[in-house]
């Protein structure tokens, strides 16, 4: 096994601990047959971020790296963070904190959940050490206003806030690696889009000439701003080509439909993938499907779908 280079120092303070958590990157780019594909012309790549890490998969490792860094960096041990009931967001905090040490409190929209039997992905939240803090869906649109936060303070005490989704302009910064890494690779990047984060930093990582599209899982269009807006927070202004496809959302956040879930399974079974998470990796695949056939690419296009996860 090679070493260090000589005269080379290991990596301290908060480098070593995020190291230990061993992410495969870059992660692998592997193309794929399929005729719905081939009958246009156009290649298919798979970018399997889902590969990155166990625990912290896709474009969770890329957003929330930057802000675990902060965290350690500053000395802080509590991390705290939104979401909702499925969030893979709250997931990834959770075991991310369980890895390194630190404190999390998800905030999570719904009240009424509080006097339920949690779910599969809360309880794996808890198992990670997660305190769970449930709030009326009222209340959790004030995620953003100061002075709510401020109330969280008092309740909890001092920690860093890491935004819904993960998506701030540290996170972006860190997304726009994904882009690089996709550099020479393709020239369309597609990825599905809930906070629009990741859509910010891959857009700003490609290359002149490449474009990405990202596909909402959520209904009311209004992700294009968001993207813009975390653009600007990262880079002082949009960068990048790239576009948001708001049709393929199959009636919102967690919603599916006979047709998608029919497609999901088969594209699966194709190509020998996991089952593919109906939130978000299933939506993009399935727009993507649909644009290719509607000719939205032109024969000699090769486009890498990002698996997050």
């Amino acid at each position: 096994m090679p070493g260090r280079p000589l005269g080379s120092s290991p990596p301290s303070g908060p480098e070593a601990a995020l190291a230990a958590l061993a992410p495969r990157l870059p992660s692998p780019l592997t193309e794929v047959a399929d005729e719905r594909f081939a009958r246009r012309g156009v290649r298919l790549l798979l970018k399997r971020d889902d590969l990155i890490h166990p625990d912290l998969v896709g474009n969770k490792w890329r957003k929330l790296v930057p802000n675990l860094r902060a965290a350690l960096r500053d000395g802080r041990d509590t991390l705290l963070t939104f979401g909702g009931a499925y969030s893979n967001h709250l997931r990834a905090t959770a075991a991310a904190g369980r890895l390194l040490g630190l404190s999390t409190i998800g905030v999570v929209r719904g009240e009424e959940l509080a006097d339920r039997p949690l779910n599969d992905s809360l309880s794996r939240c808890v198992a990670d050490g997660m305190r769970l803090h449930f709030v009326a869906r009222a209340e959790y649109r004030r995620r953003n206003d100061p002075a709510w936060v401020d109330r969280l303070h008092d309740l909890f005490g001092p920690f860093l806030l890491v935004p819904e989704g993960g998506s701030n302009a540290a996170a972006v910064r860190g997304a726009a690696e994904l882009g690089r890494e996709l550099r020479g690779a393709a020239d369309v990047a597609a990825v599905a889009c809930g906070t629009g984060g990741t859509l910010a930093g891959l857009a700003a990582g490609l290359a002149e000439g490449q474009y990405a599209v990202g596909f909402s899982v959520l209904r009311g269009g209004f992700l294009t701003g968001e993207v813009e807006r975390l653009q600007h927070d990262a880079f002082g202004r949009r960068r990048g080509s790239w576009t948001v496809e708001d049709r393929f959302h199959c009636g919102g956040f967690a919603r599916t439909t006979p047709d998608l879930e029919a497609f999901a399974r088969d594209f699966a079974d194709r190509h020998g993938l996991p089952e593919l998470d109906r939130t978000y990796v299933a939506k993009a695949l399935y727009g993507l499907t649909t644009l290719v056939g509607e000719g939205a690419f032109p024969p000699g296009t090769t486009v890498a779908a990002v698996v997050t996860g």
